[in-house]
């Protein structure tokens, strides 16, 4: 039996497959390709220096789609780093204008990491739609907000995350559409992850991205959050959202079949690895405040054989319906 799509995903699934009937970007000047080696080479380093856990999964894919996926990478790393650039929340410049620029622009050798992603959007044909949707999910943060239900963090968590798993998906290939509501979901796992990882230091940057509902069924409130108070409400709310996110990764899991057998173990690596986060947070007593749960070098790579195996063993999900595949149970996109 097909996973039930819930009202949240479903508003989703109607943003990706807009996003997916968006034109792909046209290939680029001869000129240009005698400097890509460098341009990726540089998107490798920085893929490496920002996210060990990111820069060994992808070691597990084939080197063409290895180096188009860490130059989305860095290209995602170099757009949220102009949004950590803006001195305050009631900054009223947008450095995402000039970048907004530079990525209609022809990339030249001193942009890089635009070279070598413009080739990585023409080469693998992914959807326009996609990185504008990224943009505007990352603008988000320009102006800190609050979200008052999962729901509208799921949308942010779209915006962030699923978009650069979308994009993923082109790289890796994948089967047809009916990929699409596992890797949403993965990517609102991942994001959620990294949520209930950097609570504390999130709060430090002016940002709060807990759903305040939750926060109030639990009893807590953002002063709570502020004093780094934890005691058994923070600890039952953290089970609860532990437990949410563990949930769409398992969600996510059959996705892992649809995708080309070349790139099942990286994507299948990147999921277990980032549970094996939610397992630190818990054994520090739910302490994100003042640490940053992580696994070591070593506990990644002891994880490999496992995750190998069942990257391989995976079962392919139930047909879905029509009705979700086409998206007319959200009256189209």
């Amino acid at each position: 039996m097909a996973a039930q799509i819930t009202a949240w995903e479903s508003t989703l699934l109607a943003r990706a497959r807009f996003a997916l009937r968006t034109p792909a970007a046209e290939p680029m000047a001869r000129e240009e390709l005698g400097l890509l080696d460098e341009a990726y080479q540089y998107c490798a380093r920085v893929t490496k220096v920002n996210s060990r856990t990111f820069y060994l999964a992808t070691a597990l894919l084939p080197h063409a789609k290895r180096r188009a996926v860490r130059a989305l990478y860095a290209f995602c790393r170099a757009t949220d780093d102009l949004i950590d650039q803006v001195p305050r929340p009631d900054d009223a410049s947008n450095p995402l204008e000039t970048w907004q620029s530079r990525l209609s622009a022809c990339p030249t050798p001193y942009d890089p990491i635009l070279l070598a992603w413009a080739d990585t959007k023409a080469r693998h044909q992914i959807p326009s739609g996609l990185e504008t949707q990224l943009l505007e999910g990352v603008a988000r943060d320009l102006s800190p907000r609050r979200y008052a239900s999962f729901a509208e963090l799921a949308e942010y968590c779209y915006g962030v995350a699923s978009t650069v798993g979308l994009m993923v998906m082109h790289i890796v290939d994948f089967a047809d559409a009916s990929a699409l509501p596992y890797a949403v979901r993965l990517g609102v796992a991942l994001q959620l992850t990294n949520i209930l990882r950097d609570v504390g230091a999130d709060w430090r940057s002016g940002r709060l991205y807990l759903p305040l509902d939750d926060l109030g069924r639990f009893g807590l409130t953002e002063d709570d959050v502020a004093n780094g108070c934890v005691d058994d409400r923070w600890r039952a709310f953290m089970r609860f959202q532990i437990a949410r996110a563990r949930g769409l990764f398992e969600r996510a899991e059959p996705g892992i079949a649809l995708l080309d057998p070349d790139g099942r173990f990286a994507i299948a690596a990147a999921s277990e690895l980032y549970r094996g986060i939610l397992d630190r947070i818990e054994a520090f007593d739910f302490e994100v405040f003042r640490a940053r749960a992580h696994l070591g070098t070593w506990e990644k790579i002891a994880r490999l054989p496992r995750i190998w195996w069942h990257a391989r063993t995976v079962a392919s999900p139930a047909p879905m319906p029509e009705s979700v595949r086409t998206g007319e149970a959200e009256g189209g996109a």
